[in-house]
């Protein structure tokens, strides 16, 4: 059930007074760490990636120099990180591409960021929002199953669902709501047992199956 307008200003003006000044956890110091970071997130939490990129960053935070590792090396250098053999191939595809392509800079628009070894449009869309605050929503899979538990959104996918939420998200607070949705996500709005009875949004969430144990 989508909800009404007066209803999602409600739940979003919440979410943006409990999670206003929120950021990613991933940490980076550059464009290109980030994006490495982003890269390395998918299918593994973002404190492990913090793990792996605090020891490879001092030496590898580079176009140029993560370029240069082989196959073989690459892997060894995130092998504690889930999928690392295509992960792997992905980075030092993306940093060739860089050096090659775009002057070692780091795409701003969302579309080029994707001609990226291994950057579809949630990652775009995570390094284009916070680097070059392009508006977007990324959506991962805590976006996804607190916005369609809060009725914000219903499609089958993460890209249906992207487009749902920019339809009922004012332009200007995208890539702010991604946050406060994944931080809902991770303190109260959790896949097996949601602390319903702590959340903030107990009294505007539809979500049927309210854990109020």
């Amino acid at each position: 059930m989508m909800l009404r307008k007066a209803k999602r200003e409600a739940i979003l003006n919440i979410l943006e007074a409990t999670y206003k000044d929120t950021k990613t956890a991933l940490h980076y110091n550059s464009p290109f760490e980030l994006l490495v970071a982003v890269i390395l997130s998918a299918q593994c939490t973002d404190d492990r990636v913090n793990v792996i990129t605090s020891r490879i960053f001092p030496r590898l935070n580079t176009p140029e120099k993560m370029g240069a590792l082989t196959q073989e090396q690459m892997e060894a250098e995130i092998r504690d990180c889930g999928l690392y053999h295509a992960k792997a191939k992905n980075l030092l595809g993306t940093c060739h591409m860089l050096v090659e392509k775009f002057d070692s800079t780091v795409p701003s628009e969302i579309k080029t960021l994707m001609q990226l070894p291994g950057v579809g449009q949630k990652t775009a869309n995570v390094v284009a929002s916070i680097v070059y605050n392009v508006p977007a929503i990324a959506v991962d899979t805590h976006v996804f199953r607190v916005s369609h538990r809060l009725g914000m959104a219903k499609g089958a996918d993460p890209l249906a669902t992207e487009k749902e939420l920019q339809k009922a998200i004012p332009i200007e607070k995208w890539s702010d709501a991604h946050h406060w949705f994944i931080w809902h996500g991770r303190k109260v709005c959790k896949a097996r047992k949601p602390l319903c009875k702590e959340c903030v949004l107990l009294e505007e969430c539809p979500f049927k199956e309210k854990n109020l144990e």
